[in-house]
């Protein structure tokens, strides 16, 4: 096992009713802005729970954030903080709503010119307001971690600081049965692929991370669809079970101590800022294709992920991992979520312009290993046609 420094400060309130609780998590003389996205938490009944929540809070509010947050909107969030002097932030929201509550905790004191500079330039961040967040779509893990990723001009790139990680989350599985299938689906791809990417690398014989991992992973393909299955999909236990599996998935303990790979996630931005291809769908797309081309340094890993989350039995092991990445496809398939670019109308001749992005933003050297070049990316997308 690798060594690893682990602090994970975010508190979680975890199940039904628990939103009232933001009133004693945000300080009593705090000026609030309540920032969300398109309007779906005032016909879900979230937003009026917030604001009884609020009653004895001064705040004001901030709407319009759109799945994969702009640059260009979260700005504009920027005169009110400034007109009403403005010191906690509540997202309330999906994992794009908080990651624009965290980069907007950036920006409104940032002091090195252009805030666009922390994702462009990965200037660092050396000060940024307090937030709390209220999650109402489990997928990426960003109320309990310091990530984010921001979308401008089809550029979509990500930063990290300590101190945009949400002082509080709020997590009730009952507001998530007002989620459409394609959102239940994003999310639980999401969540699955944020394990792999942490536990598909090579062993360090780091075996809690692993057994936790497998354990996410296994979850997530159990629980997944029935979500989606007409007699279950209601079910409370279910959704809690995605919902702390999504958490749990990119809150740092998973991840400390072993290699990470993330190129799923690099080459699914730029079909993300490229074509606008939802974020769990790009990572369905690549992900297969990284298993097979990188099958060879991941060996280890793809043997042990056959056998101990698809519980296969073969005695050669390529067979294994063949039929391994063929359940991955078929779970991903039962998730009604895409596993080829052809099922999104991108085709060969469009992967040039994928490369050029990637090299653009510096994303030569991606993977475990660093080894992931502009021309194993390439062979990455190519097996994904």
């Amino acid at each position: 096992m690798l060594n690893f420094s682990f602090q994970n400060p975010t508190k979680i309130h975890f199940g039904e009713d628990q939103i009232h609780l933001i009133a004693k998590e945000i300080p009593a003389d705090a000026k609030v802005l309540l920032v969300y996205g398109g309007g779906s938490i005032k016909s879900n009944g979230v937003y009026d729970q917030v604001v009884a929540a609020l009653a004895d809070h001064t705040w004001f509010e901030f709407s319009g954030i759109e799945p994969n947050p702009k640059y260009q909107t979260l700005m504009k969030s920027l005169e009110i903080i400034e007109k009403e002097d403005i010191d906690y932030l509540l997202a309330v929201g999906g994992g794009s709503v908080v990651d624009g509550a965290k980069f907007i905790a950036a920006a409104a004191l940032f002091e090195g010119g252009d805030p666009w500079d922390i994702l462009a330039k990965q200037t660092p961040v050396e000060k940024a307001l307090p937030l709390g967040a209220v999650l109402t779509l489990p997928a990426t893990g960003s109320e309990s971690n310091g990530n984010s990723v921001v979308t401008r001009d089809g550029d979509k790139l990500p930063f990290a600081s300590p101190l945009v990680r949400p002082q509080f989350a709020v997590l009730d599985p009952k507001v998530t049965l007002s989620l459409s299938d394609r959102q239940i689906s994003n999310g639980v791809i999401d969540a699955f692929i944020h394990v792999m990417e942490q536990y598909l690398t090579y062993s360090v014989n780091g075996k809690v991370q692993d057994r936790f991992a497998e354990g996410l992973l296994q979850t997530l393909i159990e629980e997944g669809p029935k979500a989606l299955q007409a007699e279950t999909k209601d079910d409370l236990e279910i959704r809690a079970n995605i919902m702390w599996s999504a958490t749990m998935a990119l809150n740092g303990l998973l991840g400390a101590g072993v290699p990470q790979d993330w190129s799923t996630h690099m080459i699914g931005h730029e079909l993300t800022g490229g074509f606008g291809i939802d974020h769990a769908r790009t990572l369905s797309i690549v992900l297969p294709a990284v298993m097979k081309i990188k099958r060879k340094e991941k060996h280890g890993k793809l043997v042990q992920y056959a056998e101990r989350v698809w519980h296969l039995t073969d005695t050669d092991e390529e067979v294994k991992i063949d039929k391994a990445i063929e359940l991955t496809e078929d779970f991903f398939k039962r998730m009604d979520v895409p596993v080829r670019l052809s099922e999104i109308d991108i085709t060969k001749d469009q992967i040039d312009g994928l490369i050029e992005r990637l090299e653009q933003h510096g994303m030569t050297e991606l993977g475990e290993h660093s080894d992931i070049t502009l021309d194993v990316s390439r062979k990455i997308l190519e097996e994904a046609l």
